[in-house]
């Protein structure tokens, strides 16, 4: 069975309908009611995101509610920007993470994670340390948006974390260019003149035993955004009349790109993205359940893990779900939902400063419209 149809056969299945008499529309219905949550549908997990106001940029906060979440991450991109990461390695001591930062602005954004320190500090939420009080810890990733849509010298600080986790719900996740994904753009391997524009997305998958599995993605990659599902191109390198997509797949197999283009910067783009299940795992399954889950970034975006990306998926559990699942259906299951959420984030974008969104080239899947 394809990846595709175990999502919808799950879709059908937390929805109470048989799969064998759902008819297609029905399917493609369930399907999105499925993703429609995001990760906030995660019991514990809440988001709180904030879009600056002066240029396209902004960060994104997911805050673990209690004690916190076991946390792991697959870092395999060739340009990353990260805090806290080494910290989650299963070999290393402390075994929880209150929260996660995605952020714009490059490393500069990576302040916005000590805006979230402040947040939870004033509430004592963190690391125990006696008598010092707590430590709370924050792993944070950024991706690349410095001088889109104006000055780069506008991105995310403290101020943005902090307002960001004080903003935090477990409603809906706003999608798009919101956060994190405001500034992100895709489809940059012919240069950033022929891109698209990138986003935010959030999805999640619930089975009927009360497992669920979220994930929400910030995308801004050289390559091109896939839906898994058709194997068609939504949004990346536009043709050189800017009117259609071109298909990196294609144009990479013709060697047209080493005549016509310059290239990605490295460090110029990046795909972060988190994943969350109410399941209850080790540091090392988490680590495992993290890797597993960046597999979506190679269903959904091609090509993927470039020198020119800091590609970086953390994973988090929370434990208040009591049943058993083993850490290759979560992974699976994370790898789904992850790939769901960067297929959202470039079809809820809007076009801005000049850049075209999937929407306006009119390749949204139908589901998503």
């Amino acid at each position: 069975m394809t990846a595709a149809k175990v999502l919808l056969a799950t879709a059908a299945l937390t929805f109470g309908a048989t799969a064998g008499a759902v008819s297609q529309s029905q399917t493609v219905a369930s399907r999105a009611a499925l993703v429609n949550r995001g990760i906030t549908h995660v019991p514990g997990i809440r988001v709180g995101q904030v879009t600056l106001a002066e240029r396209p940029t902004g960060c994104t906060v997911v805050l673990v509610d209690g004690e916190g979440a076991v946390g792991g991450v697959s870092q395999r991109g060739g340009a990353p920007g990260t805090r806290e990461t080494d910290l989650l390695d299963p070999l290393n001591l402390v075994d929880r993470v209150n929260a996660v930062v995605l952020s714009g602005g490059s490393a500069y954004g990576l302040d916005a994670a000590q805006g979230v320190v402040k947040y939870l500090e004033e509430r004592r939420i963190g690391w125990n340390v006696g008598a010092a009080g707590v430590v709370p810890i924050v792993p944070a990733a950024i991706l690349f948006d410095l001088g889109f849509g104006g000055n780069p010298k506008v991105r995310p600080d403290a101020d943005c974390g902090y307002k960001a986790a004080a903003a935090a719900s477990n409603g809906a996740v706003a999608e798009g260019n919101v956060g994190a994904g405001a500034g992100a753009t895709v489809g940059k391997l012919a240069g950033a003149g022929r891109a698209m524009k990138g986003g935010i997305g959030s999805a999640s998958i619930a089975l009927p035993s009360g497992l669920i599995v979220g994930a929400i993605a910030a995308v801004n990659a050289t390559g091109d955004v896939i839906d898994p599902s058709t194997g068609k191109v939504l949004a990346g390198v536009r043709t050189e009349d800017g009117k259609t997509l071109a298909d990196a797949r294609l144009l990479i197999r013709s060697g047209a790109l080493g005549r016509t283009a310059a290239g990605p910067r490295a460090g110029g783009n990046t795909t972060i993205a988190i994943v969350a299940t109410n399941a209850r795992l080790s540091k090392a399954e988490m680590s495992r359940v993290a890797l597993m889950a960046d597999d979506a970034l190679a269903r959904t975006i091609n090509p993927s893990h470039t020198t020119g990306d800091g590609d970086t998926v953390f994973a988090l559990a929370t434990g208040r779900w009591e049943g058993q699942a083993s850490v290759t259906v979560i992974g699976a299951l994370a790898a789904e939902a992850l790939a769901e959420a960067v297929v959202r984030a470039v079809s809820k974008a809007d076009s801005v400063a000049g850049i075209p969104s999937a929407r306006e080239l009119g390749t949204v899947p139908a589901r998503l419209k």
